[in-house]
């Protein structure tokens, strides 16, 4: 029974009982820790396939990747098809592209050849005005071209082999000098000089390189038969004194027969130093001293005058002078066919 004075226990109010206290003396020891098996269970793998540590059996081989999910939500896209009409569209404009570059082809190509040809034209033209001022080309005769000129000087203006033919007029009665083919008896002739009237290309490289001979200009001209420069037309106004183109002997004087009617005469020199060849002079009227068997000397002994023979035949030389083309006439053939121009 508690009294007044002793200490009083506590007062518990847990129906929870107490724990009963520790017995170490019933404590069992621990467990020691075990060790595992370090050697892995025996796999059922092939013979081939042992020691490869990276590859799984057959049996539990398992796609290493996640299948690729497909879309749920949104369907692929359709890939757009062009319509027949947007075909022939892009063709059409492919075409017209193609035509218009074709089209400015052909216009630059056109503006290339105009250039050109402008350029060649200016070309010749300024060739064509620097030979006329060099030609001096003649126009009606002045009044001091109709009185006697007497010879002139010594000139060779055409060759044929050993034969030199001098100029058979004086050098200031000269309106142009042409040669054109004067049938097949006509003998062709070596022209002294420079062709005035060559082409474009011929006249470029002489202006470029010089060149081109010395002496007279000349012409060649249209029409005829036989060799291009078998004859030779020295241009002079009518009335100019004519001298001999060689020295040798008149062989025969004839008259020149025109529609039925004579027009001046024919001349036949032999040349002394080529008695197989003769020289004929036409279109001059014969000096009153000269006969068969007279002796001349080139450029010194005249023989006759020009005669205008406009009005019976159409002249080669007047398209390069400014009269009516009046000239005395030469060409050479052989000894056994003397014959008339």
């Amino acid at each position: 029974m508690w009294t007044h004075g002793d200490h009083a226990a506590p007062h518990r109010t847990s129906s929870v009982p107490p724990s009963p206290p520790y017995d170490r003396e019933a404590e069992v020891p621990a467990r020691a820790g075990g060790r595992g098996h370090l050697q892995p269970p025996a796999w059922d793998w092939a013979w081939e396939m042992d020691g490869a540590l990276a590859l799984q059996p057959a049996h539990e081989a398992r796609p290493l990747l996640k299948p690729e999910a497909d879309s749920a939500s949104v369907p692929p896209m359709a890939v757009p098809q062009a319509s027949r009409f947007d075909v022939r569209a892009e063709r059409a404009f492919e075409r017209a592209t193609a035509r218009a570059r074709t089209r400015r082809a052909r216009l630059l190509t056109l503006a290339g050849l105009l250039a050109c040809a402008v350029a060649v034209a200016l070309l010749v033209n300024s060739f064509a005005s620097s030979e006329d001022a060099a030609l001096g080309v003649a126009g009606p005769a002045p009044a001091e071209r109709l009185l006697p000129a007497g010879p002139p000087e010594p000139q060779v203006v055409a060759l044929h082999q050993t034969l030199r033919i001098l100029l058979p007029v004086s050098q200031n009665r000269v309106t142009a000098v042409g040669y054109h083919a004067a049938g097949a008896g006509a003998l062709a002739l070596e022209p002294v000089g420079t062709q005035a009237n060559a082409g474009f290309f011929t006249r470029l490289a002489r202006k470029l390189f010089g060149g081109g001979g010395s002496g007279l200009e000349y012409y060649l001209l249209d029409g005829g038969t036989g060799a291009a420069t078998g004859g030779l037309d020295v241009g002079a106004p009518a009335g100019t004194d004519v001298y001999a183109p060689v020295d040798g002997t008149v062989i025969a004087i004839a008259d020149r027969i025109v529609n039925g009617h004579p027009y001046g005469v024919t001349i036949d020199i032999q040349p002394s130093g080529n008695p197989d060849l003769v020289v004929t002079v036409a279109n001059l009227r014969p000096d009153a001293a000269l006969t068969v068997g007279s002796s001349v000397s080139a450029a010194r002994t005249k023989v006759g005058r020009v005669i205008d023979l406009s009005t019976v035949e159409e002249n080669g030389l007047a398209r390069y002078t400014q009269d009516n083309g009046q000239h005395v006439h030469l060409h050479v053939h052989p000894a056994a066919s003397l014959a008339a121009p």
